[in-house]
């Protein structure tokens, strides 16, 4: 028996859960993903990493603006659902979306619910020092990632690890998770585990604000900051240069010993002091170049013992 579906996702992360779905003989009737935006410096229209797999994989997609519309809404109720399936769709859905399918809309979540709803469970983890997360299949309701949860992996977070190197395993074992679950659907043998009203933290979006070092914070914050904003946005200081101040993003720090005044370049290996400790710079971006070690930036870039870093 195989499940009459429909896939609501955009980015990477939602492409690999799309892969695994259809690899499990689901019939995916349906996808639904952003609109193609205009990218780059060219400004050529992007498809969305959804809507390229979708396309290979034969399925029919639509890019509706907004789900709220009513004509999208009897569309989608058209399509008589077992379920739908939703991944970083990018969209709220309205609860007569939500009622459509017959079982429901399930959604894969980036964190251990109910820490860190909302749109950078990710970033916010690593910024704030957890050492544990993982990816959750729910129920989904009217409310921002509240619904019950039906399915669970736990994944470590390493202090090695990056936004980008913890999305990866988030990303992978949150698309495993969808053929066990889907199954499990299929036989009615889910259960479903009410959120916690304890715990609850929410993950803002990232802001401009949030990628700006503050130094006078303890190393280790400001080592976590770094590595849950790379690579993108990027956390980001100011050095002067002859002419104006330059964005030096950083994207990998570790914490040292070191004392000395908030921002100040305690050594000629860019040991920068913290309000607690200090941070070895190691990976780093000068504005309009690419990602290099801390070598090879200074080698282009004098930043000698002393200098102080806004």
């Amino acid at each position: 028996m195989t499940l009459r579906l429909a896939f609501m996702g955009t980015p990477e992360f939602a492409a690999a859960s799309l892969a695994e779905i259809v690899g499990a003989g689901h019939d995916v009737v349906a996808v639904y993903t952003q609109p193609a935006r205009r990218r780059g410096r060219g400004q050529a229209t992007v498809k969305t990493p959804v809507h390229q797999l979708a396309e290979l994989f034969g399925l029919t997609v639509h890019t509706p603006e907004s789900f709220r519309d009513p004509e999208v809404i009897a569309q989608f109720e058209s399509l008589d659902l077992d379920a739908a399936c939703v991944v970083a769709y990018g969209q709220i859905l309205p609860q007569q979306a939500l009622d459509a399918p017959r079982l429901g809309c399930l959604n894969l979540h980036g964190s251990l619910l109910p820490r860190w709803r909302g749109a950078a469970p990710i970033q916010r983890a690593i910024m704030a020092g957890d050492e544990v997360t993982g990816v959750q299949i729910m129920q989904m309701e009217a409310g921002l990632d509240t619904g019950p949860v039906l399915m669970s992996e736990v994944v470590p977070i390493a202090e090695t690890d990056t936004a980008s190197t913890l999305h990866d395993r988030l990303m992978s074992t949150g698309a495993q998770l969808w053929p066990r679950t889907l199954a499990a659907l299929e036989r009615g043998s889910l259960s479903a585990t009410p959120q916690s009203e304890e715990g609850v933290t929410y993950a803002k979006k990232i802001t401009r604000e949030d990628a700006r070092i503050d130094w006078a914070k303890p190393a280790g914050e400001v080592a976590d900051q770094i590595r849950g904003l790379s690579p993108v946005p990027g956390a980001y200081f100011e050095l002067q240069s002859e002419t104006r101040p330059v964005r030096v993003k950083v994207h990998f720090a570790q914490p040292e010993k070191g004392d000395g005044e908030p921002g100040e370049v305690l050594d000629d290996a860019l040991l920068v002091a913290c309000g607690r400790g200090a941070v070895r710079l190691t990976r780093l971006q000068r504005e309009g170049k690419g990602v290099m070690d801390a070598k090879a930036f200074l080698n282009g870039t004098d930043v000698p013992a002393g200098t102080m870093l806004g």
